[in-house]
């Protein structure tokens, strides 16, 4: 029994290979990868792996081998109809029936991929005679050279209405190149025209790389400046993205697509000079904004791909659009990123200018997607009331209500509420002592209702920087002190990322240096956030990198550690004196005691260090 070509690969898409494996065999992630105990054979040592990304699995014991329907078949001793048919039922989707006019149907969609890969082998070709001299003069001024020119098949559909019907007429039917998108048909039902004329030609593909339809761009003054192909048989606009085959690619090659991971801009050509700078997991949506369907292929290649929309209103706008989209399908570990491009910028006039170094650096400050929208709604509408802020805080709670997964929605109430305690803490600072003694009032500027001021560096960031460097340096440490590890919440955004992907590095084998870490970190994109921790003069004298023995670096961690449990205990002691001035209950009168006898507990150390610390952590830490 044959299926329609599209069908298996939207049955692949919709399973996730991980979760169905992950039901019988226990998974542990190593880097973008999945490994465990295989379900085929006895084994004592984990051989057996799953390539999310990629969609299959593989054995290195006994050499099992397949994808999600392959799996099912070994797992459940299934033929291939009946594992079609139960992941297809676990997937929503109904099962062809191979009628004949199925078969035909299955036939007709080949013929259309066959007709649109000849009319793209017409289009490279008419770019490189000399009808197509214009159309090479402005690729060459966009810095496109030969090679990303025939790398990315562009094009040439030349002016003339009815080029590509002749060339292709003897070989396809003309409802063929209809249904293809190709040509049209005038509303008179008079003579059918090429769909595209007088436009460079930029090819779509799917998963495969086939061919499913174009993109062509005027280079005059005729509008639209961009055309997409009609939706067809084979092509849905808001299910595609430019490059995505490519990205996979690269990402297959070097597992993080040079480094930088899958970035989403907004054109053709941004994707192209991205490719070309360097930056190889650049994909793009086709002139709409970021559909469900597009979400979930970027999540089929990496858990947090970053937008990089143009720095104009318009791509704001987009980037607030996709987050309102992606809100509701978050998952723990599945988010977006946010990368701000300068006024009147893009990612190609970025790179044209400042080169790919420049447009690295954007990269490194992209911000989560919760760092956007609390900003987002920080600078909606004025705070300066305490009615507005009350609206403030129900409008953050409404948009956390809308993410589905409950562990997400929760971990994103305790970010905001968070964020709201720390923006209300400099309008109810204590006074200081001359204020309090009456000897001066505050001017009324100081005490004027007015925009909130922007989040300080975290004072504390110093100590969580050292803690992060110890765990990269000696990397005994992410074992011994996982819990302790876990136990902190980080609010600087780049630091909580990069514990979380130190904690994720499981199942250590012996030995592990901390060049493996940091080789391994930065193949998961840290490499500037661990080079910024590790630079600063103070950690080359505090010695941290001087490697002491395992004894002195614990006792330097429980230092830290012991700062850090002292510190937060003294910000919750102050927050509930300054509740207790507020409101003399017995509740927060108890609440001040209990915080009080907790201050200095014995097995803190003390402001001059742990007995027999071999590092000043105080001097580092203030």
């Amino acid at each position: 029994m044959a299926f329609p070509p599209g069908f298996l690969d939207e049955l692949r898409a919709r399973v996730g290979l991980a979760d169905l494996v992950g039901r019988r065999v226990r998974l542990v992630r190593k880097g973008r990868e999945y490994g465990g105990l295989c379900p085929f054979h006895n084994e004592k040592t984990p051989s057996f792996y799953v390539v999310e990304d990629k969609g299959f699995f593989h054995c290195f014991g006994c050499g099992a081998h397949g994808d999600a329907i392959g799996y099912v078949m070994r797992a459940e001793n299934l033929d291939f109809i009946e594992a079609v048919e139960r992941l297809a039922g676990e997937a929503g989707l109904q099962v062809p029936q191979q009628t004949p006019l199925e078969r035909e149907r299955a036939q007709r969609q080949k013929t259309l991929l066959e007709a649109l890969a000849a009319a793209a082998e017409f289009y490279e070709k008419q770019l490189w005679l000399p009808a197509g001299a214009r159309a090479r003069e402005y690729l060459v001024r966009r810095d496109l050279d030969e090679e990303t020119i025939r790398r990315f098949r562009l094009g040439w559909a030349p002016d003339d209405r009815q080029a590509l019907r002749r060339a292709l007429s003897g070989e396809f039917p003309e409802a063929l190149l209809h249904d293809a998108g190709l040509v049209r048909v005038p509303d008179d039902s008079g003579t059918p025209y090429d769909y595209f004329r007088g436009r460079v030609i930029f090819p779509i593909g799917d998963r495969a790389g086939r061919v499913i339809a174009f993109g062509g761009r005027t280079i005059g003054d005729d509008q639209p400046k961009y055309l997409n192909s009609p939706d067809t048989p084979v092509f849905e606009k808001g299910r595609v993205l430019y490059g995505w085959s490519l990205a996979r690619a690269n990402l297959g090659r070097d597992g993080d697509a040079g480094g930088h991971g899958i970035i989403v801009a907004e054109g053709y050509m941004d994707v192209i000079a991205l490719h070309r700078a360097g930056f190889g997991g650049a994909v793009a949506p086709l002139g709409t904004a970021l559909t469900e369907a597009q979400l979930h292929e970027l999540w089929r290649l990496m858990p947090e791909p970053v937008l990089c929309f143009d720095g104009d209103s318009a791509g704001q706008r987009a980037a607030l659009r996709a987050l309102n989209r992606a809100l509701p399908l978050l998952q723990p570990g599945r988010s977006l990123r946010f990368a701000t491009l300068p006024p009147s910028e893009d990612p190609d006039s970025v790179i044209r200018t400042g080169g790919p170094s420049a447009f690295a650096e954007i990269l490194a400050a992209a911000r989560p997607l919760s760092e956007v929208l609390w900003q987002a709604e920080l600078s909606a509408r004025p705070i300066d009331t305490p009615e507005r802020r009350a609206d403030f805080e129900r409008r953050l709670m409404a948009q956390a209500a809308l993410i589905a997964d409950r562990t997400v929605q929760n971990e994103y109430r305790r970010f905001l509420r968070d964020r709201l305690f720390a923006l209300s803490r400099p309008r109810t600072a204590r006074p200081s002592t001359a204020a309090r003694s009456g000897r001066f009032a505050p001017p009324a500027a100081a005490i004027a209702p007015g925009p909130p001021p922007p989040l300080p560096r975290h004072p504390r960031r110093m100590q969580h920087e050292i803690l992060l460097c110890l765990l990269i340096e000696h990397p005994f440490l992410i074992e011994e002190k996982r819990e302790e590890a876990i136990e902190f919440d980080f609010p600087e955004p780049d630091l909580a990322r990069l514990k979380t992907a130190i904690l994720q590095i499981e199942d250590l084998p012996a030995g592990l240096d901390a060049g493996a870490v940091r080789q391994h970190l930065g193949e998961s994109g840290f490499t500037l956030t661990v080079d910024a921790i590790f630079s600063s003069s103070r950690m080359h004298a505090a010695g941290l990198l001087g490697g002491p023995d395992p004894d002195q670096v614990r006792r330097g961690w429980s230092h830290i550690v012991g700062m850090m449990r002292r510190d937060e205990n003294r910000a919750e002691l102050a927050s509930a004196a300054e509740d207790l001035a507020r409101n003399s209950s017995p509740e927060a009168l108890a609440k001040l005691h209990a915080l009080s006898t907790q201050e200095r507990p014995e097995d803190l150390p003390d402001e001059g260090g742990a007995p027999g610390a071999p590092v000043d952590f105080g001097r580092l830490t203030g």
